[in-house]
């Protein structure tokens, strides 16, 4: 499920064209396959391991909190800050 604010907040930052038609379940994915993996929270992080030991050294912890269930406010300044982390992260590959 992907949030309408989350839709919202990207509209206006005119990226929704990289927004996926549906959410993919990490079932879905082949972990192995990725040179990156982002998660905002350590718990997250434990799920992967889970589903992929060897995928150790490609977990990045944004430690980011997730806007699902806060207030508009609140979940705004989570989603800049969302949008920092990427632009670090671009920045830097």
């Amino acid at each position: 499920f992907i949030s309408d604010l989350a839709k919202q907040f990207l509209a206006e930052e005119n990226a929704e064209k990289y927004l996926k038609a549906y959410c993919e379940s990490l079932e879905e994915k082949n972990l192995n396959e990725y040179d990156i993996i982002v998660v905002m929270e350590e718990r997250f992080k434990r799920i992967i391991l889970d589903r992929c030991p060897k995928c150790a050294s490609k977990i990045v912890v944004w430690n980011v909190e997730d806007p699902y269930f806060l207030p508009k406010s609140h979940a705004r300044r989570i989603f800049m800050q969302i949008k920092e982390k990427v632009l670090e992260l671009a920045g830097s590959s």
